[in-house]
Protein backbone atom coordinates (compact mmCIF):
# COMPACT_ATOMS: atom_id res chain seq x y z
CA UNK A 1 0.00 0.00 0.00
CA UNK A 2 0.90 3.77 -0.71
CA UNK A 3 2.16 6.10 1.69
CA UNK A 4 -0.63 7.74 3.37
CA UNK A 5 -3.29 4.97 2.87
CA UNK A 6 -5.72 3.82 5.45
CA UNK A 7 -5.41 -0.08 5.91
CA UNK A 8 -7.82 -2.56 5.85
CA UNK A 9 -9.35 -2.69 9.15
CA UNK A 10 -8.53 -5.16 11.82
CA UNK A 11 -11.56 -7.75 11.12
CA UNK A 12 -11.11 -7.37 7.42
CA UNK A 13 -7.11 -8.26 8.05
CA UNK A 14 -8.21 -11.06 9.94
CA UNK A 15 -10.11 -12.91 7.78
CA UNK A 16 -8.15 -12.29 4.85
CA UNK A 17 -4.66 -13.71 6.84
CA UNK A 18 -6.51 -16.24 8.66
CA UNK A 19 -5.23 -15.12 11.83
CA UNK A 20 -7.08 -13.62 15.20
CA UNK A 21 -7.46 -10.41 15.84
CA UNK A 22 -5.09 -10.68 18.72
CA UNK A 23 -2.31 -11.51 16.64
CA UNK A 24 -3.43 -9.01 13.72
CA UNK A 25 -3.27 -6.25 16.59
CA UNK A 26 0.18 -7.32 17.83
CA UNK A 27 1.60 -7.25 14.27
CA UNK A 28 -0.03 -3.45 13.52
CA UNK A 29 1.69 -2.72 16.91
CA UNK A 30 4.97 -4.01 15.93
CA UNK A 31 4.67 -2.33 12.92
CA UNK A 32 3.91 1.20 14.24
CA UNK A 33 7.22 0.51 16.68
CA UNK A 34 8.76 0.77 13.30
CA UNK A 35 7.10 3.81 11.97
CA UNK A 36 5.56 2.18 9.30
CA UNK A 37 2.20 2.58 10.42
CA UNK A 38 -0.28 4.50 12.95
CA UNK A 39 -3.74 4.19 14.55
CA UNK A 40 -5.89 7.46 14.15
CA UNK A 41 -8.68 6.98 16.39
CA UNK A 42 -12.25 6.51 15.24
CA UNK A 43 -10.50 6.42 11.50
CA UNK A 44 -8.31 2.99 11.19
CA UNK A 45 -4.54 2.62 10.47
CA UNK A 46 -2.46 4.13 8.38
CA UNK A 47 0.65 4.08 6.59
CA UNK A 48 3.04 6.34 8.07
CA UNK A 49 3.55 9.41 5.42
CA UNK A 50 5.83 12.73 6.02
CA UNK A 51 4.08 15.85 5.71
CA UNK A 52 4.69 18.12 3.01
CA UNK A 53 5.99 21.29 4.20
CA UNK A 54 4.99 24.59 2.59
CA UNK A 55 6.37 27.94 3.70
CA UNK A 56 4.09 30.09 4.21
CA UNK A 57 6.42 33.08 4.21
CA UNK A 58 7.61 32.55 0.43
CA UNK A 59 5.76 33.76 -2.62
CA UNK A 60 6.00 30.29 -4.77
CA UNK A 61 4.35 27.17 -5.26
CA UNK A 62 4.37 24.25 -3.01
CA UNK A 63 5.43 22.31 -6.38
CA UNK A 64 8.65 24.81 -6.01
CA UNK A 65 9.49 23.73 -2.51
CA UNK A 66 9.02 20.68 -3.19
CA UNK A 67 11.74 20.24 -6.03
CA UNK A 68 13.89 21.67 -3.77
CA UNK A 69 14.23 19.15 -1.11
CA UNK A 70 14.31 16.20 -3.46
CA UNK A 71 10.73 15.42 -3.73
CA UNK A 72 9.38 14.49 -7.01
CA UNK A 73 5.68 16.55 -7.74
CA UNK A 74 3.67 15.78 -10.25
CA UNK A 75 0.44 17.05 -11.30
CA UNK A 76 -2.47 15.27 -12.43
CA UNK A 77 -5.42 17.05 -14.02
CA UNK A 78 -8.57 16.04 -13.48
CA UNK A 79 -10.70 18.78 -15.57
CA UNK A 80 -10.43 21.72 -17.36
CA UNK A 81 -13.83 23.95 -18.75
CA UNK A 82 -14.85 27.17 -19.16
CA UNK A 83 -17.90 28.53 -16.71
CA UNK A 84 -19.60 31.51 -15.53
CA UNK A 85 -18.03 34.05 -13.14
CA UNK A 86 -20.05 33.48 -10.03
CA UNK A 87 -20.14 33.76 -6.19
CA UNK A 88 -16.64 33.75 -4.86
CA UNK A 89 -15.47 33.47 -8.54
CA UNK A 90 -17.39 36.89 -9.78
CA UNK A 91 -16.22 38.62 -6.80
CA UNK A 92 -12.32 37.86 -7.04
CA UNK A 93 -12.33 38.09 -10.69
CA UNK A 94 -15.25 39.89 -11.67
CA UNK A 95 -17.37 38.81 -14.90
CA UNK A 96 -16.62 37.52 -18.04
CA UNK A 97 -15.93 33.86 -18.79
CA UNK A 98 -13.39 31.83 -16.78
CA UNK A 99 -11.45 29.27 -16.71
CA UNK A 100 -11.55 26.37 -14.12
CA UNK A 101 -8.74 23.69 -13.81
CA UNK A 102 -8.94 21.04 -11.41
CA UNK A 103 -6.04 18.72 -10.46
CA UNK A 104 -4.08 16.41 -7.91
CA UNK A 105 -0.77 16.98 -6.70
CA UNK A 106 1.35 14.21 -5.93
CA UNK A 107 4.37 13.99 -3.94
CA UNK A 108 6.86 11.04 -5.34
CA UNK A 109 3.28 9.57 -6.22
CA UNK A 110 1.49 9.92 -3.59
CA UNK A 111 -1.78 12.39 -3.83
CA UNK A 112 -2.01 15.55 -1.07
CA UNK A 113 -4.05 17.76 -2.47
CA UNK A 114 -6.97 18.72 -4.37
CA UNK A 115 -6.51 22.19 -6.45
CA UNK A 116 -8.77 24.04 -8.24
CA UNK A 117 -7.67 26.74 -10.30
CA UNK A 118 -9.46 29.62 -11.38
CA UNK A 119 -8.66 32.37 -14.01
CA UNK A 120 -10.08 34.38 -16.74
CA UNK A 121 -10.40 32.45 -20.04
CA UNK A 122 -8.49 35.24 -22.13
CA UNK A 123 -5.16 34.71 -19.99
CA UNK A 124 -4.98 30.66 -20.38
CA UNK A 125 -6.82 30.51 -23.95
CA UNK A 126 -2.68 29.43 -25.71
CA UNK A 127 -1.99 27.05 -22.74
CA UNK A 128 -3.19 23.51 -22.73
CA UNK A 129 -3.80 20.06 -20.75
CA UNK A 130 -0.26 18.88 -21.25
CA UNK A 131 1.15 22.55 -20.31
CA UNK A 132 -1.15 22.58 -16.94
CA UNK A 133 0.40 19.12 -15.82
CA UNK A 134 4.30 20.58 -16.55
CA UNK A 135 4.18 23.64 -15.55
CA UNK A 136 2.25 25.95 -12.82
CA UNK A 137 -0.01 28.78 -13.54
CA UNK A 138 2.90 31.10 -11.91
CA UNK A 139 5.68 29.58 -14.15
CA UNK A 140 3.03 29.78 -17.61
CA UNK A 141 1.35 33.51 -16.98
CA UNK A 142 5.31 34.69 -15.91
CA UNK A 143 7.36 32.81 -18.91
CA UNK A 144 4.60 33.28 -21.56
CA UNK A 145 5.85 35.88 -24.64
CA UNK A 146 2.58 36.63 -25.27
CA UNK A 147 1.26 37.42 -21.76
CA UNK A 148 4.17 38.58 -19.76
CA UNK A 149 1.99 38.87 -16.64
CA UNK A 150 4.69 39.59 -13.56
CA UNK A 151 3.34 38.32 -10.42
CA UNK A 152 3.38 40.53 -7.51
CA UNK A 153 1.86 38.88 -4.41
CA UNK A 154 -0.91 36.43 -3.06
CA UNK A 155 -2.95 36.70 -0.34
CA UNK A 156 -3.60 33.01 1.61
CA UNK A 157 -6.54 31.85 3.79
CA UNK A 158 -6.28 28.61 5.54
CA UNK A 159 -9.43 27.15 7.83
CA UNK A 160 -10.06 23.48 9.35
CA UNK A 161 -12.60 21.51 7.80
CA UNK A 162 -14.06 17.84 7.85
CA UNK A 163 -12.68 16.20 4.33
CA UNK A 164 -15.50 16.26 1.82
CA UNK A 165 -16.29 12.56 0.53
CA UNK A 166 -15.87 12.89 -3.16
CA UNK A 167 -12.07 14.51 -2.22
CA UNK A 168 -11.77 11.50 0.28
CA UNK A 169 -11.90 9.18 -2.51
CA UNK A 170 -9.30 11.01 -4.47
CA UNK A 171 -6.59 11.46 -1.69
CA UNK A 172 -6.94 8.02 -0.26
CA UNK A 173 -8.47 9.48 3.24
CA UNK A 174 -11.24 8.51 4.98
CA UNK A 175 -14.24 11.15 4.61
CA UNK A 176 -15.04 13.75 7.61
CA UNK A 177 -10.93 13.23 8.45
CA UNK A 178 -9.35 16.41 9.71
CA UNK A 179 -8.38 18.85 6.59
CA UNK A 180 -7.14 22.29 6.11
CA UNK A 181 -9.19 24.29 2.89
CA UNK A 182 -7.12 26.80 1.43
CA UNK A 183 -7.39 29.55 -0.43
CA UNK A 184 -5.23 31.94 -2.97
CA UNK A 185 -5.96 35.07 -4.57
CA UNK A 186 -2.52 35.58 -6.50
CA UNK A 187 -2.10 39.35 -7.94
CA UNK A 188 -0.51 40.64 -10.77
CA UNK A 189 2.25 43.72 -10.63
CA UNK A 190 -0.43 46.38 -11.48
CA UNK A 191 -1.77 44.56 -8.26
CA UNK A 192 -4.93 43.05 -10.24
CA UNK A 193 -6.14 39.53 -9.24
CA UNK A 194 -5.45 37.05 -12.15
CA UNK A 195 -5.53 33.65 -10.25
CA UNK A 196 -7.88 32.31 -7.39
CA UNK A 197 -7.62 28.82 -5.80
CA UNK A 198 -9.37 26.56 -3.67
CA UNK A 199 -7.16 23.31 -2.36
CA UNK A 200 -7.57 20.54 0.26
CA UNK A 201 -5.09 19.03 2.18
CA UNK A 202 -5.33 15.69 4.46
CA UNK A 203 -4.34 17.08 7.61
CA UNK A 204 -1.56 14.47 8.38
CA UNK A 205 -0.30 14.89 4.87
CA UNK A 206 0.47 18.91 5.03
CA UNK A 207 1.96 21.02 7.40
CA UNK A 208 1.73 24.50 6.91
CA UNK A 209 5.17 26.72 8.19
CA UNK A 210 5.61 30.71 8.95
CA UNK A 211 8.04 32.78 11.12
CA UNK A 212 6.89 34.74 13.14
CA UNK A 213 8.21 37.67 14.15
CA UNK A 214 7.34 40.42 17.31
CA UNK A 215 5.08 43.24 16.66
CA UNK A 216 5.14 46.26 19.45
CA UNK A 217 0.97 46.38 20.82
CA UNK A 218 -0.16 43.23 19.45
CA UNK A 219 -0.20 39.99 21.03
CA UNK A 220 -2.21 38.23 17.89
CA UNK A 221 -0.85 36.71 15.21
CA UNK A 222 -0.70 39.26 12.15
CA UNK A 223 -3.97 37.83 9.62
CA UNK A 224 -6.01 36.03 12.68
CA UNK A 225 -9.60 36.39 12.32
CA UNK A 226 -11.74 34.69 14.87
CA UNK A 227 -14.94 32.38 13.17
CA UNK A 228 -18.20 32.92 15.46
Amino acid sequence: MGAGELLPSESTLSRTYEASRITVRKALELLRKDGIVESRQGFGWFVVFKPVEQSLGRFSTIEDQLGEIGVVPRRQILNSKKVKAEGRILEVLGGGEILEVTRLNLADGVPFARVTVWIPAFLADTFSIRDFEERSFYQLLSESDSLRRPLSHATQTIAAVAMPEVDAKLLGVPAGSPALECERITFDDSDYPILLSASIFPGNKTLFVTELTSQVGSIAPTGLRLVE
